[in-house]
């Protein structure tokens, strides 16, 4: 990828009289200097940085799982198996953080389909990895919700029509799109009771049109990093192996 940084000079006359300086814009010039190949490297800026570079490096191929096939987020229409992964790790790893800091359990998990970056690749898998498939720095938030409010983000869900991976939610949607299941662990969704939903920040504050987290019964910040917790998941868990499933299905007829 090409890098661009555009200098700009502004040039300004000032005129100064008696009463008070009054500054008047003249001209503006930029000029556009191409960050590429042809830059030469600084060989003391290098020689400094080397070891750190080694070093991270080092942390992040260090092999901490194996996956026995590739997995990529276009693998399926309504859930994927690295959707179902993601998911599923965070169920796993923030709910023991949930339930010690407040006695309750995590009751659901929602993310974002365009949150996973990258595929997972069949063979070693190492921090690099949790990197690539998430590369930014969303934490995960447990925000308590209506169950009324659990009925509108599996009517967003039918009409995103995308496998935004879920844990815990089973959800099936009939021919047309409509919702004609929808449960939380097994049970019927109650529009009176609060339902402990885990996501991330970037969607609880609306993001990708999630619009129905908020008004929140609560909020709690777990201080726990998406990627930190997919990372986790992949020292605890020997073989990656996750499968497409029937959490969010459509009905053909």
């Amino acid at each position: 990828m090409k890098l661009q940084h555009l200098f700009i000079t502004i040039i300004a006359l000032t005129f100064f009289n008696c009463k008070q300086d009054t500054w008047q814009l003249k001209r503006i010039q930029g000029e556009q200097i191409n960050i590429n190949d042809t830059l030469q490297a600084d060989a003391e800026i290098e020689a400094f940085i080397k070891p750190y570079r080694e070093h991270v490096n080092k942390d992040l191929d260090s092999v901490l799982s194996y996956a026995v096939a590739t997995y990529s987020k276009s693998d399926g229409e309504f859930n994927t198996a690295i959707g179902n992964l993601f998911a599923d790790a965070v169920y796993e790893q923030s709910n023991p953080v949930f339930f010690k800091r407040t006695g309750k359990n995590i009751d659901m998990v929602l993310l974002n389909h365009g949150g996973i970056r990258a595929i997972i690749s069949k063979g070693p898998v190492t921090s690099r990895t949790g990197f690539e498939i998430m590369p930014f720095e969303n934490s995960i938030v447990v925000v308590g919700i209506k169950g009324s409010q659990i009925n509108d983000m599996t009517n967003y869900l039918s009409k995103a029509k995308r496998a935004h991976p879920i844990a815990k939610l089973h959800l099936v949607l009939d021919v047309d799109y409509n919702v004609k299941e929808a449960d939380i662990s097994g049970e019927a969704i109650d529009t009176t009771r609060t339902y402990y939903v885990a996501t991330n920040d970037y969607l609880y504050s609306g993001g990708d049109h999630m619009t129905f987290f908020q008004p929140e019964e609560s909020l709690h910040i777990l201080d726990y990093k998406i990627r930190n917790a997919l990372i986790d998941y992949f020292k605890q868990t020997d073989t990656i192996k996750p499968v497409i499933d029937n959490r969010f299905i459509k009905l053909k007829n």
